[in-house]
């Protein structure tokens, strides 16, 4: 079994080992990893002067249990995982732990725990299952140049977009208070996987389902609070260079009085069809307009959308139909310390076709220039096979701050020393 490290911080009674014999499973990812551990085997675990082994042996059939027991030899400690950084790209590499917190019928949270990161058992009639019951968060962990620090960004402000989500979608919510200190379990539990500086992020993965079970369309009686981690790079395949969308102008994304502006699981299957059609043809992704008047941008499947023209950015205002994204909403606050005029309201595809520069932003792509934009056959090309300008500046100055390399006056970084 590989070694880890767990925080000092984290309860050693929480590392629980999932059964490898559950039926019906949201995931399968035991074919990449064996997630269950040989009953010789054991993880030393840094606490103090003295360490913690973690046995597990193998009952009922394969359930795993686990306890941990005092040791007095030093921790063995890998610094960081065994994989090739430079070339992670954004896909899910399991990882060591997750985390899980239920909530029953009353609404009321229980003590959320680290278990070893694997697949999960829910019935066959779960809210999220039957009927779409869920939101999902998505933020980022980033290692310091110095090695040792690790920077997590707004999560805070993640917390308060699942609460209203949850609040939409009928679903009690963890509190601010509970979101971010999970979170920080999280990625401490799971420290050896935030990459080296400069080489990518641990993306952070918060899930909240009804999980209870209900056959009659009606609010799940129970939920799940869950979080897992996997290591990332780029988003899109062509890195930090242009992007290339096309305007979708038959399918559309969100209605108004729907619930597209909040983080629900629905959200994206939707747009899965248009956005296979647009890679079929080369592009990188679909930008979406309204499902009204089939005139005003709205996002791109899974981003914000930005546009310059003679210096001042524009960008789709959040009214019901939009997602209010975390990096969106950093990007205005930078782009107005740097000097810049934003307007966020209606922007009309014409504006987008005359656009000095195009960019997109979101947790996963950050800030991703627009190349090209191509709408009822006609492309129009931004820039030189590069950042323009004001993207660019706007990239350097959140991703600097992201990462611990210029001081955050924002007070928007979190420290995991």
């Amino acid at each position: 079994m590989e070694r880890a490290a767990i925080s000092p911080s984290i309860n050693q009674n929480y590392l629980l080992c999932p059964s490898r014999t559950f039926t019906t499973r949201l995931h399968s990812f035991s074919s990449a990893r064996n997630l269950s551990p040989p009953s010789s085997s054991s993880i030393k675990l840094q606490h103090s002067s003295s360490s913690f082994s973690v046995l597990s042996s193998p009952i009922n059939g394969g359930i795993s249990t686990t306890r941990c027991n005092a040791v007095s030899s030093r921790a063995e400690v890998s610094e960081l995982a065994d994989i090739d950084w430079d070339n992670i790209g954004f896909g899910l590499k399991p990882t060591d732990y997750m985390y899980v917190m239920k909530c029953n019928i009353d609404g009321e949270f229980s003590n959320g725990e680290l278990q070893r990161f694997g697949n999960i058992e829910v019935s066959p009639s779960a809210g999220v299952l039957n009927y779409g019951q869920g939101l999902f968060e998505g933020l980022k962990a980033y290692r310091k140049k110095d090695g040792s620090n690790i920077l997590l960004f707004r999560p805070e402000e993640n917390a308060i977009r699942m609460r209203n989500g949850a609040e939409r979608m009928c679903m009690p919510a963890p509190t601010i208070e509970q979101f971010v200190e999970a979170v920080k379990k999280t990625v401490l539990a799971n420290k050896r996987w935030v990459p080296p500086s400069g080489k990518g992020s641990l993306y952070v993965r918060p899930l909240l389902m009804g999980t209870g079970a209900v056959l009659g369309l009606a609010p799940a009686p129970e939920y799940t609070f869950l979080i897992y981690v996997s290591p990332v790079g780029n988003y899109f395949k062509e890195g930090v260079a242009p992007i290339n969308l096309i305007v979708e102008s038959e399918f559309h994304r969100a209605t108004p009085g729907g619930t597209g502006g909040v983080k629900t699981i629905g959200n994206y299957a939707a747009v899965l069809k248009a956005q296979s059609i647009a890679k079929a043809k080369g592009y990188s992704d679909v930008l979406y307009l309204d499902c009204v008047y089939n005139r005003f941008l709205e996002e791109v499947s899974s981003c914000n959308i930005f546009i310059v023209k003679d210096n001042v950015i524009s960008t789709p205002e959040i009214k019901g139909t939009i997602l209010p994204g975390i990096t969106r909403k950093s990007i205005i606050d930078v782009a107005r310390t740097q000097g810049f005029q934003v307007e966020e309201r209606n922007v009309t595809v014409d504006e987008l076709l005359e656009a000095d520069e195009v960019f997109c932003t979101g947790t996963a792509v950050v800030v991703s220039p627009v190349g090209s934009i191509t709408y009822k056959g006609k492309r129009v090309s931004y820039g030189e096979g590069t950042f323009g300008t004001v993207s660019k500046q706007l990239y350097t100055v959140l991703t600097s701050l992201q990462m611990g390399l210029s001081e955050d006056n924002m007070k928007w970084t979190v420290n995991l020393s």
